[in-house]
């Protein structure tokens, strides 16, 4: 069924939790490695204003749809970002605009240069880099859900689990998004399908890689995604983009935790 854009556009509001009692925390806080893995949920959500800023250098931003929905995507993610940074906040950890600079400037010249590589990327590769766009957002969007999904099974925290559960349901209409594009991008296009292989088998790293530690990946997938359960959850991420044209039998979330010697 073909993504309907305008109803999305029209209906994309932020994520709502000014009904949740946060206050809660304070008498049931959460432990400090789980604290650890929101952070680094929250510094992802606010960065999306970064991937952006460098996508808009790219053929993306001339296709209509993608234009739109990337401002309503933004827009959603930052207040994500701002919704766990409210859970941060009632345990006295800050997240703010001059932390947040702080940490982009931590990235020196690899930030500056992101928009220019993105940019020369794209031209390389044509339009067929759209598909790459669509199917790599894909991957994240699919990563994103099943982070927040675990994070409540593990937490089991009524207050936190509402919470989440809000997100991945935005994050939900993202993945159908990205999904219905990358599939349409990949089906009529067997170079795509063959650029689109290539750069996620080659190039793909959970989400937050480009802008964390390697400890703090290391952590947060070792958090949400390892033992049995854990595996599991990675299994049906790669499942679900093994199943998009061409794709077929790519596991790059599970390549990705062996890396890091998750298991």
């Amino acid at each position: 069924m073909a993504f309907d854009i305008d109803r999305y556009t029209e209906t994309s509001v932020s994520v709502n939790w000014s009904d949740l009692d946060l206050e809660v925390f304070r008498r049931d806080p959460l432990p400090e490695s789980s604290l650890r893995t929101l952070r680094y949920m929250a510094d992802v959500e606010y960065h999306t204003v970064c991937y952006t800023r460098d996508l808009l250098t790219t053929p993306s931003h001339r296709e209509a749809d993608v234009s739109a929905f990337m401002t309503m995507w933004n827009r959603e993610e930052f207040w994500h970002g701002e919704a766990l940074a409210a859970v941060l906040a009632v345990h006295d950890i800050t997240v703010d605009y001059d932390a947040l600079k702080a940490n982009r400037m931590k990235l020196g010249w690899k930030d500056r240069l992101d928009p220019i590589k993105q940019s020369v990327l794209g031209g390389l590769v044509g339009q067929d880099f759209v598909a790459v766009h669509m199917s790599w957002g894909a991957a994240n969007e699919w990563s994103a859900i099943t982070a927040y999904q675990r994070m409540a099974e593990l937490e089991e925290h009524p207050v936190l689990a509402e919470l989440l559960r809000r997100i991945a349901k935005q994050e939900a209409r993202h993945v159908a998004f990205y999904t219905s594009q990358a599939r349409e991008r990949l089906a009529a296009n067997t170079k795509a399908q063959k650029v689109t292989r290539f750069a996620l088998s080659r190039f793909w790293a959970p989400v937050g890689s480009s802008i964390s530690t390697e400890d703090d990946v290391r952590h947060v997938m070792t958090h949400l995604m390892s033992g049995p359960e854990g595996r599991r959850s990675a299994r049906k991420v790669d499942d679900s983009i093994s199943g998009m044209p061409g794709l077929a039998g790519l596991t790059i979330v599970q390549d990705a935790l062996d890396r890091l010697g998750v298991s």
